[in-house]
């Protein structure tokens, strides 16, 4: 059976930290910034880590 193929649609949206925990970017900083407080804004910027219960779905597609 050939090898999995990593989905890159994904890869391009998510890192795997060093203890294997999946991070990605926060939604909501794309547009309309001009609407949103600097406080919001300010704590969109910093990332965040995958739910656990995306995170079993999303460990097939990302394959290492």
């Amino acid at each position: 059976m050939p090898k999995m193929k990593t989905k890159k649609a994904l890869a391009k949206r998510v890192k795997v930290s060093a203890t294997g925990k999946v991070l990605r970017h926060r939604a909501y900083t794309s547009h309309l910034a001009h609407n949103k407080t600097t406080k919001q804004k300010r704590q969109l910027r910093k990332g965040s880590t995958v739910s656990a219960s995306d995170l079993k779905r999303l460990k097939d597609l990302i394959v290492k």
